[in-house]
């Protein structure tokens, strides 16, 4: 999953969060913990009646419900795996 995470890295993504709010935007950044890090945000409550617009977010991975990215993300994953273990082959 983290490797996922580092490909989607500037591309849109979708983050529900367990209180039922959703974010969705950019994602900058990750880490081990799966916290995540999106800028040009859109926050939407629970009941889908209020939305705010921020320029980044910082969102803590013990919080996060799902996450949605692109399928593009996942292709570039899965290109990143076979290479990487190419070059351990080679190694």
């Amino acid at each position: 999953p983290l490797s996922l995470l580092k490909a989607a890295q500037g591309r849109p993504m979708l983050i529900e969060l367990k209180n039922g709010e959703t974010y969705n935007g950019h994602l900058a950044n990750c880490d081990t913990w799966m916290n995540v890090h999106l800028k040009e945000v859109i926050c939407t409550s629970k009941d889908g009646d209020h939305f705010w617009r921020m320029p980044e977010i910082y969102l803590r991975g013990s919080q996060v419900k799902y996450m949605r990215i692109p399928d593009e993300a996942l292709d570039q994953a899965v290109e990143d795996e076979k290479s990487a273990r190419r070059d351990d082959r080679r190694a």
